[in-house]
């Protein structure tokens, strides 16, 4: 960070209060009877469970090849599992023009069959492929919608036993009206439509049972796989698969735990309340029906953005408004929807943006808000150097590498002249994976938010070309940061955040 940048946000210039402050003077959150309190308890308790489940996930992720693991391997087809994330390695860190050669059905097929045959951790790599377009071939995320959509929904009146469980109480004491068939079922949990007796319209979401011992046997399994990968392989190691794995168990484990997404979902909203973000909405959980397996919250209106018909809204407008949604929030704010693809989107037919499933949530210090506001200005003028030097700032590539033979190799993918201000969302997408593939081939380990970040912006590519497939995303960009610099002063500065 800048020495005038530290001094702006030790002065108070962005007077932007803590979390714990935005939610404690919130009244949003004060319109739903004890949230406020149970906000403070979380506010204290959920870093804490977020911890530990990041030192649970990186012993998962480096646990020694063992006769447990072995065994645990053995259960998820562990040969296929080395083989297919051997292939899945190749296909990530593949430069562009050699990516004919990734469309062998066989590698396909091969990793499809272990996602079927596996367990839920499997299922969600396959999601994570499936929401991967840009940084993986289109053929890899096509053959994998699949996991977006087909996971079979809870036997029948298991839902009810898990609710009755979590809350010593019968399901008929709790709602006036619970809805046994699910609005969605998905590979962690299943959500269900109910009303309580005061009236208010709930989505109540269920956490599939045993999940916990699955996905450690699951990501044991992974692990074990990527060691012998490693082993095996120098691309592996060089590609740092193991850390890959570590970063896929701690966003697992996170959305494991109900209580954290609560607490994720008040902490956005309470940022986008102080924001002034009118056009956006978020659900407000119930608090005294939060458990680590239940989560019961607020059902807003909308349907995904590909289903909506939006009238009279122009599509560019809102593009714009989700761009300056989700930079305000990062930039600002330092927390953010991490996993904002169509199902998590939902649009009403006047505009307004309501956001769903806060299990996944990216959170930045100001150092590094500041660095990743001088990389998105970087990349808004196709400066390659520019970038690398932010990422350096930020902590993704280390001090001293050559920065030199990085841009080369960047250059040699895309070259940033051809991307004028008037480029798509989808050539602006391309170049970011193109960007993140040269550095997994250097062995340089993305940290979990910038991953999340560069997944947003590659999702902004499936908004885009629903709502304004027309659009230039570097012509919105000027217009965003003149709208944070008007609101927020010098702390916006294009020149402060490239200092």
């Amino acid at each position: 960070m800048s020495t005038r940048t530290r001094e702006l946000f030790d002065s108070g210039v962005l007077s932007i209060p803590p979390p714990a402050e935005l939610m404690a003077e919130s009244a949003w959150l004060a319109e739903v009877p004890g949230l406020p309190e149970a906000a403070g308890v979380w506010a204290q308790e959920i870093p804490e469970a977020a911890a530990t489940l990041g030192a649970r996930a990186r012993r998962l992720a480096r646990g020694e090849v063992d006769k447990a693991m072995l065994s645990a391997m053995g259960r998820t087809a562990g040969t296929f599992a080395l083989l297919t994330l051997l292939d899945l390695l190749g296909a990530y860190t593949t430069p562009a023009r050699d990516r004919n050669e990734l469309s062998d059905d066989r590698s396909l097929r091969r990793l499809e069959n272990l996602v079927r045959a596996g367990g839920p951790a499997w299922v969600k790599l396959g999601q994570f492929i499936a929401t991967s377009g840009g940084l993986l071939p289109d053929t890899w995320v096509e053959a994998f919608a699949w996991c977006r959509d087909e996971v079979d929904p809870l036997p029948y009146g298991q839902p009810r036993q898990i609710v009755r469980r979590a809350f010593q109480c019968r399901v008929r004491d709790i709602f006036a009206e619970f809805d046994d068939a699910p609005l969605g079922a998905a590979s962690i949990a299943q959500v269900h439509r109910a009303v309580l007796h005061d009236g208010r319209e709930v989505v109540v979401k269920i956490r599939r049972p045993g999940l916990r011992r699955k996905f450690r046997s699951d990501i044991r399994a992974m692990a074990g796989a990527a060691r012998a990968a490693e082993l095996m392989s120098p691309v592996a190691r060089t590609g740092n698969v193991s850390g890959f794995v570590e970063l896929f168990a701690r966003l697992v484990l996170e959305e494991l735990d109900f209580r954290i997404e609560a607490y994720n979902m008040i902490e956005l909203g309470a940022a986008a309340e102080h924001a002034g973000a009118d056009y956006v909405r978020f659900p407000r959980p119930i608090p005294q029906l939060v458990t680590e397996r239940v989560l019961v919250m607020e059902r807003l209106p909308g349907v995904a953005y590909t289903s909506a018909a939006l009238g009279d809204v122009e599509g560019e407008t809102l593009l714009r408004l989700a761009i300056e949604g989700i930079l305000e929030h990062t930039l600002i704010y330092g927390v953010f929807h991490g996993d904002l693809h169509a199902g998590n989107v939902l649009l009403d037919g006047d505009g307004t943006f309501s956001l769903v499933d806060f299990g996944i949530v990216g959170r930045l210090d100001e150092h590094q808000r500041t660095a990743l506001g001088a990389f998105l200005i970087a990349f808004a003028r196709m400066d390659v150097r520019l970038q690398l030097e932010a990422m350096v700032r930020f902590g993704a590539i280390p001090p001293g590498i050559d920065l030199d033979s990085l841009v080369d190799e960047i250059e040699s993918e895309v070259n940033p002249h051809e991307l004028a201000e008037d480029a798509q969302v989808a050539e602006l997408a391309a170049a970011i994976g193109r960007l993140v593939r040269v550095l997994s081939r250097h062995g340089i380990r993305m940290p979990k938010e910038l991953v999340l970040f560069f997944k947003n912006l590659l999702y902004l590519n499936g908004f885009a070309s629903a709502v304004a497939p027309d659009a230039a995303l570097l012509a919105q960009v000027g217009p965003v940061f003149g709208y944070f610099q008007s609101k927020y002063g010098d702390a916006m500065d294009v020149s402060v955040l490239l200092s």
